[in-house]
């Protein structure tokens, strides 16, 4: 019972005590002024701000990155030329903190990684003081003690650059004191004084004399008020004085005009009633002739809208018979733009079904030119070939041959020559001593002639006299000669019956 007991309570008592010792050694929690990094499994650590994590003991490491503000003292050891080429020290300080985006705050781990806000301001303390000394060699010194605003913020500008390689963030920069080697600094703030007091010197003289100018004009002014005001009390009695006897003697005028005037009113007034008698009366018969021509007006009017009323209706009429002729238009047109679409598009088929056609013609005309072009071709070969055979036999001929081929052609030569003569219908012969016989005779005896002639000429072109070949035949030939062909030593034409005066013949026999 008790070994069964072990073996179930044993292992979760063993598990409880790795879970306390996993909690007790891995738990971490990070201030929101650190950053706990847990590394040694991952890939990338583990980044705790402000929350809690778990570590696991003997396989991961803890280390911790400050994130608070750091306080760096930025004073130059020496003195340092301004672009004016005064020896100045400059004494500053400026706000840093790590960066807060992920990747540079990579850049802060690797240069900050457990070290104290003092020893990182010892590190950026460097940096800081070589980036302030640039801008002082590009002020002024008046420009460094009268704009330090501006010269803060050329130095955080420019250490910025060098600060987010280092993954730092620079909050401020404030410049505290400027001191310069020979006291320049004093003797300006001495100049300035002079001339404050000199501008105060000047300023207090000018307000005196104002005041005394101010002073001297207030009381002109009020010396010639009183004078004005007096002179004009005098003037105004005097115009009251003169006012009154004006008064005094329009009023007895006016009591006189008013004792004559009551009897010239009295006939006035009578003249007044009747006048008015006559004017109401000529005023009635106005009016009544105004009433009718008011009439009148009115009647013109009521006349002028009925006709404008009918004109309205008129052009409300028409205008709408036009807009109906322009919609039946409108539609006509867009008809009539549907139809040429359409015809378009048939025309756009029937241009490329002709096209298609046209494209099948020209490739069986092709077809057609190529098989003419072989054809041609294969009869030109054959051609060829045959005047090539022709010429190898023309070559084989030896010249019996060619004599029996132009003796061939004798006859048609002969009728070609007599041909002409045959077309002469009438043949009228003048002069002559031979008479009509012998003129004809003259004119047939001309084809042997020709016949001879042309003999002649083939006997000069082809070497072959064919007066000869003939002879070969004749009685003359077979008993008195033989006749050897020019150019042919090895053919002798004879009569193998000649003999000679001992029985035989002069020389073996020879085809014909």
């Amino acid at each position: 019972m008790i070994e069964l007991v072990l073996t179930f309570i044993l292992p979760i008592i063993l598990v409880a005590v790795l879970f306390i010792l996993l909690l007790t050694q891995g738990y971490v929690k990070a201030p929101p002024d650190h950053a706990y990094i847990i590394s040694g499994i991952r890939k990338e650590p583990r980044v705790l701000i402000g929350r809690a994590g778990l570590k696991i003991p003997f396989f991961e490491q803890l280390d911790k990155l400050y994130l608070g503000q750091i306080t760096v003292d930025i004073k130059t050891d020496e003195y340092i030329p301004t672009n004016d080429f005064i020896n100045v020290m400059v004494d500053a300080v400026a706000k840093v903190r790590v960066a807060e985006d992920p990747e540079r705050m990579k850049l802060a781990m690797r240069n900050f990684l457990n070290k104290e806000p003092a020893k990182i301001a010892m590190d950026l303390q460097d940096s800081l003081q070589g980036n302030m000394r640039e801008i002082i060699g590009t002020l002024t010194l008046r420009a460094i003690n009268t704009d330090r605003d501006s010269f803060s913020d050329q130095v955080m500008t420019k250490a910025s650059r060098d600060m987010e390689k280092l993954g730092i963030d620079i909050l401020s920069c404030n410049i505290q004191n400027v001191t310069d080697e020979h006291g320049l600094i004093q003797d300006l703030g001495m100049d300035n004084t002079s001339k404050i007091r000199k501008d105060a010197s000047i300023a207090k003289a000018e307000a005196e004399r104002d005041i005394a100018i101010a002073k001297a004009a207030a009381d002109k002014a009020a010396n010639d008020a009183r004078v004005l005001a007096e002179t004009e009390i005098a003037q105004k009695n005097n115009e009251l004085a003169i006012k009154k006897a004006e008064l005094q003697k329009a009023s007895d005028t006016k009591k006189a005009e008013a004792d004559a005037a009551y009897e010239i009113q009295k006939q006035e007034q009578e003249k007044t009633i009747q006048t008015a008698t006559v004017n109401a009366q000529i005023a009635r018969t106005e009016r009544e002739a105004e009433l009718r021509r008011q009439e009148v007006t009115v009647q013109q009017q009521a006349l002028e809208a009925e006709i404008n009323k009918k004109a309205d209706a008129d052009r409300y009429a028409i205008e709408q018979a036009a807009a109906a002729e322009l919609t039946r238009r409108q539609r006509e047109a867009e008809a009539k733009q549907y139809e040429q679409e359409k015809e378009a598009e048939a025309r756009k088929a029937m241009a490329e079904a002709q096209k298609y056609a046209m494209l099948q013609e020209a490739e069986g005309i092709r077809a057609k030119g190529e098989a003419e072009a072989a054809a041609i071709q294969a009869k030109a070969l054959a051609e060829a070939e045959g005047m090539e055979k022709k010429a190898e036999a023309y070559q084989k001929y030896n010249q019996a041959a060619i004599a029996e081929m132009m003796i061939q052609v004798l006859p048609e030569i002969a009728g070609k020559i007599a041909e002409p003569l045959s077309q002469i219908d009438k043949i009228t012969i003048i002069g002559g001593d031979g008479g009509s016989e012998k003129g004809v005779g003259s004119v047939a005896g001309n084809v042997p002639v020709v016949m001879a002639r042309l003999f002649e000429s083939m006997k000069e072109a082809t070497g072959l006299d064919l007066a000869d070949i003939m002879k070969a035949e004749s009685l003359e030939a077979n008993t008195t000669r033989n006749i050897n062909l020019k150019g042919m030593p090895d053919v002798v034409i004879n009569n193998p019956e000649a003999k000679t005066a001992e029985g035989e013949s002069d020389a073996p026999n020879c085809p014909r």
